[in-house]
């Protein structure tokens, strides 16, 4: 297969992939696999993060937890630290290893802890958009404090494809929860990566949430005041939102939302807009 021209100008470059863990073990990965082993033909170097938020909370249930969130954030105390042991690093790491490898894709899983790839911080009580008035403690929830970038540069230089687990740890033995999306945007901005793609079942950002149709296939931060200001971007979408063009002026090349199905995401990445959205800086 001839190398795209789109993708052959990216050539020692970083992508980071991330995933959510509702396309994992469901038989859903066959586009995204498809779009690593291009990558990896076009001579670009790629990183993926999953999370594992569908099998963590399925676990919490089975073991009779009872889930505590807060304007839909999970607070981890150590039995919700335990499960998310198990259900990221675990479950969900494992699975998509067998999966990805099934597909031709050269995966090495690993999760954030190993090797201090994603070294973590506890943080600090914070007010929560959408939650209480005054600071809320997470519990065992960190911020990403550091990226082992000659580690990931290692892997990708002998020729495989991380695919790492949002736990994060510290020097003192402690270990974090971090939401996948923020270890994402700090692992892309640490790697310099030329794009960051949030892939999942949902095609990109729409304008009507039951109409796939009315996907916006570029927001740049005026774009973005606007369609909150009209009710277009709601709720946990404005975050997600603003999480990415904060993503872009961290000095990302681009950030883009793009669905799973076969062909979407290599087709986004080789053309921005074109199969997602992409969030530019202008």
């Amino acid at each position: 297969m001839a190398v795209s021209p789109e993708l052959s100008r990216h050539a020692g470059r970083w992508f980071v992939v991330k995933l959510g863990g509702e396309l994992v073990g469901k038989g859903a990965l066959a586009g995204v696999a498809e779009g690593l082993r291009a990558f990896a033909e076009a001579g670009i170097k790629v990183a993926v993060i999953h999370g594992g938020g569908p099998q963590a909370t399925a676990l919490t249930k089975r073991l009779g937890l009872t889930p505590v969130q807060i304007a839909g954030r999970r607070v981890t105390d150590e039995a919700t630290l335990q499960v998310m042991k198990q259900a990221l690093a675990g479950e969900v790491n494992v699975d998509l290893a067998a999966e990805l490898r099934s597909l031709g894709v050269r995966v090495l899983a690993l999760h954030g802890v190993s090797g201090g790839i994603i070294e973590g911080v506890k943080r600090p009580p914070q007010k929560i958009l959408g939650g209480p008035d005054e600071p809320v403690d997470m519990g065992l929830v960190g911020d990403v404090a550091s990226v082992n970038v000659e580690l990931l540069e290692l892997l990708a230089g002998a020729g495989w494809t991380p695919a790492i687990a949002s736990i994060a740890g510290d020097a003192k033995g402690g270990v974090w929860n971090i939401n996948a999306d923020t270890v994402a945007t700090r692992l892309a901005a640490e790697l310099k990566a030329a794009k960051l793609l949030l892939v999942s079942g949902v095609v990109g950002v729409l304008r009507d949430p039951s109409d796939p149709s009315t996907r916006i296939s570029k927001i740049t931060p005026g774009d973005a005041k606007r369609l909150i200001d009209e009710g277009v971007i709601t709720g946990g979408m404005i975050a997600k939102v603003q999480e990415a063009l904060r993503s872009v002026q961290a000095g990302i090349d681009a950030v883009h939302v793009c669905g799973a199905a076969q062909g979407l995401m290599l087709e986004e990445a080789k053309a921005p807009g074109s199969a997602g959205t992409v969030f530019a800086a202008a």
